[in-house]
């Protein structure tokens, strides 16, 4: 019996995957980054770390919701997404000038509303542009192109780094330098940042295509996009998603544990480089591999690796142990990120996929703001209060992903395909 031809992919899912690509380059440079320059340079406390991560990820994901109902109602969604990463290359310049805390939060919630207003129409165009049964592959070539960004990012940076630390110990005689972060290797680092962002934008103007919203019998046009009208396990899952993301706080943890337990700002480098490349080559694998064996499978042993790797992170003494558990932390990427995405396209119809996304990634951006507060505030303590120490935000990390796999397991089933796009 003849094989079925498969037919290649259409032109959206490589130019998405392209600006994602050029995005991640330019916004992985300086997201890694930053929590170490707010710490060594600036001598911002992590609670306060906490709060601008927080901040920015929570006010600017109110605006997923709005844009993803915007780009349902429009029946279009490339305008949107264009608008987005504009709005996040214009700010990265910024941090260039940043001088306090304040500053810092102005440029990230700038960047983060970007992301707030093309993340939903984004998604929602990746997934009317690929069939159901290719649908994880989609998103994981999508979250793998991504991922190769950050990857390639954090290697511009680190040899910006090497550079500065080489340029630097020219003289005879001078000490060696750029094991810590400074200003001018921040700044060396944002100007780098700038040609891959606007890059981004111009091929996202001129390759993608707007995708035709063809309902199908099972997605008649009168289908609404309210909260009470969709699945009533999207519903269940969005709420596990928050319980999960109380205690996912921001990865500038992890960044910081490194550096805590020794590693230097270029060793941090290798370490983001070894979690990049391994959630680079495993995401495409493992969003195909939800196709087959199923979005539920993926995410449930995504979720028990993620809970592993925290137990691990509590208890690492050395930087090298936080290294290879940062490698084995990209497994857990690689496993639900895309799977998560394409799952919700299961559950609901085309028409209401922008707002089933905006509602998605609004609210696991909201929980990040009392994930990383309350990450913050268990390491170092508020007030008088001297916190539990670096351990205790991990700890609370794995019982909260835990808490999330049992109620997954018990209270969602596996989704049902859309018959068509």
């Amino acid at each position: 019996m003849p094989k079925p031809i498969r037919t290649p992919l259409h032109r959206n899912i490589w130019v998405l995957t392209a600006t994602s690509f050029l995005t991640d380059v330019s916004s992985e440079m300086l997201g890694n980054l930053l929590p170490l320059f707010l710490y060594s340079v600036l001598g911002v406390r992590t609670a306060t770390i906490g709060l601008i991560d927080g901040i920015a990820e929570t006010t600017a994901s109110l605006m997923k919701i709005y844009s993803g109902a915007l780009s349902d109602r429009l029946g279009r969604r490339k305008w949107l997404t264009v608008i987005g990463y504009a709005l996040s290359a214009i700010a990265k310049p910024f941090l260039y000038f940043a001088s306090t805390w304040l500053a810092v939060l102005g440029v990230r919630f700038t960047d983060r509303l970007g992301k707030g207003i093309r993340t939903a129409p984004r998604d929602a165009l990746l997934a009317g542009s690929v069939s159901p049964q290719r649908r994880g592959l989609a998103f994981g070539l999508h979250r793998a192109g991504d991922t190769a960004g950050a990857f390639t990012g954090l290697a511009i940076a680190g040899l910006i780094i090497w550079y500065s630390r080489s340029f630097s110990n020219a003289a005879p005689g001078a000490p060696p330098v750029a094991t810590a972060m400074t200003r001018p290797i921040f700044q060396a680092v944002v100007l780098a940042s700038i040609v891959p962002a606007l890059l981004a934008v111009i091929i996202l103007v001129l390759g993608v295509r707007e995708v035709e919203q063809k309902p199908a019998p099972a997605d008649p046009p009168s289908v609404r996009a309210g909260w009470r009208d969709m699945d009533r396990r999207f519903h269940v899952f969005l709420v596990i998603m928050v319980l999960f993301t109380l205690g996912n706080s921001s990865d500038s943890f992890i960044i910081l544990r490194a550096q805590e337990r020794g590693l230097s700002l270029l060793q941090v480098i290798g370490m983001l480089l070894t979690f990049n490349a391994v959630y680079t080559l495993l995401s495409s694998p493992a969003g195909a591999l939800s196709d087959r064996l199923g979005r539920r499978r993926l995410m449930l042993a995504g979720w028990w690796v993620y809970a592993l790797v925290y137990l691990g992170l509590a208890i690492a003494h050395s930087g090298i142990q936080v290294w290879v558990l940062f490698a084995v932390y990209g497994l857990f990427y690689a496993l639900t990120e895309g799977t998560a995405k394409a799952f919700i396209a299961d559950l609901v119809p085309q028409s209401q996929r922008g707002s089933a996304y905006g509602l998605y990634n609004a609210a696991v951006g909201i929980s990040a703001l009392p994930a990383s507060v309350i990450a913050g505030i268990l390491w170092q303590g508020l007030g008088v209060w001297n916190g539990l120490g670096p351990s205790a935000p991990f700890i609370f990390g794995a019982l909260m992903s835990l808490v999330a796999a049992l109620l997954f397991y018990t209270q969602v089933k596996s989704g049902s395909p859309t018959p068509s796009n």
